[in-house]
């Protein structure tokens, strides 16, 4: 997910994609414990989508404090 695909999102629809990331995430991880992911680069993708994400929902909360 790009950065700039995320800033055009309203917050509420950012945490809900943050939220499906965060299920999805746990479900392969459960894959990859179990020894059954084909791909396990998708972990380190869906880690780094979760910081955009956070980061973007930070940056947008200072927005309304200043």
């Amino acid at each position: 997910m790009k950065v700039t695909e995320i800033r055009e999102m309203i917050l509420d629809d950012i945490k809900l994609k943050l939220n499906e990331i965060s299920k999805e995430l746990f479900n392969i991880r459960v894959q990859h414990a179990a020894g059954r992911l084909d791909n396990p680069m998708k972990i380190s993708q869906l880690k780094k989508d979760m910081a955009r994400i956070k980061t973007i929902i930070k940056e947008k909360g200072m927005e309304k404090r200043a």
